[in-house]
């Protein structure tokens, strides 16, 4: 073992750490390691910079963008409809597998999830279906369907780009079709039987009605001439009349020990839950207002026309740890917080105190010129889609349409490389008005991008130095003598637990080399191999962290951790039970 070799695995394994314990932001590790790598002399510094041209890192970036116009333009929106005119459970079912199979392939599964989320909830409560019987398949189908194409996905591109570095002839736009429909079929047929028995029936009684996108905590405060001064809570019969529940009553910054039975006083605050309709009303009858201590500091336009908006807080969103007073402070919009809804517990503190999570649902009062805004924001999910009435012309969506099926059928057909006809794609989309010039930058997701840009020299150094040829020796060699059929079901194993554990794209970049060595070391092809890592990266299942889509749905579903293995370890171990018997078919070992 030589030294470039102990420190490329030393990198590799503080990496790993970083990633599993989440101490450092993922594209801050990506930084870590190219820095790390070219001060220690084991990539020269073109090769440590050249993750910011390499081709997946420029298709990934124009991919965003291309799924930002698809958004803005509302060229997805006719599928609302579409839903809205299904009857039973099977009909949603086929209707949504399909359209994600029509999608996902093409458009990034982030923000084809985040479009989707309302309208399956909705769709999903009219067929008579609990909406956590529908969203973990959302999330599950959208990676399934996006494995079958090169562009459906980052970790396709990086494993294309990273096995390209190394002389490997690379994958075309179709070539992981044949398997990934049989893997789509599969696992679309187990989410309707097997897993759909599965998955919680979550109803709206045990979440205090979570689906039905009004119940709120919120903060009420009671006026001078309110009619519950010098009343109680429980005298003045509110929970019986406006199906409210009182949570707590401050007085002067101090809770009070008996807040149902104590009697009100002018200037009190009363954090309560319920629907919002039902607050509405309460504040209207007993003339409360809404606490505004979450506006301090924030000056709110007067004339304007007010809609309600309600959001949820999406991955990676700069929202995240912020306390609620803080986000309402630097928050871009003219908007006012009325209240929150965690997934499902019912929060107990002043709401100035909380401190937001992923998948936080916030209702707002906002002007409704600033909806279109809003539902454009990359940082929230716009759940009430229903409020934004996107006004982009026609046409626009016609044509986002067609320049999305050329940028598809040039690369496919080998006229142009994938990054070029993205790229291209992502300009016309830009000078046409289908994304502003300032949203460009907003919308594409620095952190996959400085992530990938990072990562990609220590696949170059792992190849260049041997380190990834002395892991294979030190492990999947030992099962060189059962042949590759073994150690391509090892190797998958691999990649899927990485994948779990840390980044998709990062568990990409580290055993792509590893399979470009045990193909060397059997002297095989190393198509099987890469399409193992492609596939076993590319769908994780098991968890609602090992997937951006997953944490979306596991935010929105009211979902257990557990939910995710019961249902997920199944489909994983379909998956690779599939892998093994039809990879070697299509890609055979030796040809």
């Amino acid at each position: 073992m030589t030294t470039e070799i102990v420190l490329v695995l030393l990198i590799t394994v503080i990496a790993m750490v970083l990633f599993i314990t989440e101490k450092v932001r993922y594209d801050g590790i990506g930084l870590l390691v190219l820095a790390s790598l070219t001060l220690f002399g084991l990539v020269t510094p073109s090769q440590a910079l050249s993750g910011f041209s390499n081709e997946a890192t420029i298709t990934i970036a124009s991919m965003f963008i291309l799924a930002a116009a698809l958004e803005n333009t509302g060229a997805l929106n006719g599928f609302n409809r579409l839903f809205s005119y299904i009857k039973s459970p099977w009909a949603f079912y086929l209707t949504l597998f399909g359209v994600l199979a029509i999608i996902a392939p093409f458009v990034n599964n982030t923000a084809v999830v985040a479009v989707f989320i309302p309208i399956v909830i909705s769709a999903s409560l009219k067929v008579g279906l609990a909406p956590s019987k529908t969203l973990i398949p959302l999330s599950y189908v959208s990676q399934m369907a996006g494995v079958m194409t090169l562009i459906g996905t980052s970790t396709n591109l990086i494993v294309n780009s990273v096995a390209k570095e190394q002389g490997f002839r690379g994958f075309s736009m179709f070539e992981f079709l044949p398997l990934g429909a049989i893997c789509f079929v599969a696992g679309c047929l187990y989410l309707i039987t097997i897993g759909r028995r599965i998955l919680p029936d979550v109803k709206s009684s045990d979440l205090f009605n979570l689906y039905d996108f009004g119940h709120y905590v919120t903060e009420l405060y009671i006026t001078d001439d309110s009619s519950l001064v010098d009343t109680s809570f429980s005298e003045a019969g509110i929970s019986q009349d406006y199906s409210i529940y009182l949570i707590e009553v401050r007085r002067d910054g101090e809770k009070i020990a008996s807040p149902r039975s104590s009697e009100l006083e002018p200037g009190d605050i009363l954090l309560v839950r319920g629907r919002w309709d039902d607050i509405r009303q309460l504040t209207d009858d007993k003339k409360l207002k809404v606490n505004n201590q979450l506006q301090r500091g924030k000056q709110v336009p007067e004339g304007v026309k007010w809609s309600l908006a309600e959001i949820m807080i999406a991955p990676n969103s700069r929202a995240i740890g912020r306390s609620m007073v803080l986000f309402n402070r630097t928050w871009k919009y003219n908007s006012l917080i009325m209240g929150i809804q965690r997934r499902g517990n019912i929060i107990r503190s002043q709401l100035e105190d909380i401190r937001l999570q992923v998948g936080d649902i916030i209702l707002l009062a906002i002007p409704e010129d600033d909806l279109n805004a809003l539902q454009k924001d990359k940082h929230v999910i716009l759940l009430s889609q229903r409020e934004a009435r996107n006004r982009a012309k026609k046409w626009k969506s016609l044509v986002s349409l067609a320049i999305m099926a050329g940028v598809i059928a040039t690369a496919a057909f080998g006229l142009v490389p994938i990054a070029i006809s993205a790229l291209v794609g992502a300009l016309l989309l830009t000078l046409i008005g289908c994304i502003g010039a300032d949203e460009v930058y907003e919308r594409v997701d620095w952190t996959i991008i400085m992530l990938m840009a990072g990562l990609m020299p220590l696949g170059i150094a792992m190849n260049e130095t041997g380190a990834a040829e002395f892991i294979i020796s030190n492990t999947l060699g030992y099962f060189e003598q059962f042949g590759p059929h073994v150690m391509l079901a090892i190797l998958y194993i691999m990649a899927l637990i990485l994948g779990e554990m840390m980044s998709n794209s990062a568990a990409a970049v580290l055993l792509t080399p590893l399979a470009m060595s045990t193909a060397k070391l059997l002297g095989a092809d190393p198509t099987p191999f890469l399409i193992a890592v492609t596939f076993s990266a590319s769908t994780s299942f098991i968890t609602p962290i090992g997937y951006q889509t997953n944490t979306m749905v596991y935010a929105a579903g009211g979902y257990k951790f557990t939910d995710f293995v019961k249902v997920g370890v199944p489909l994983n171990l379909i998956f690779w039970i599939l892998g093994v018997i039809f990879i070697p078919y299509f890609w055979p070992f030796y040809g």
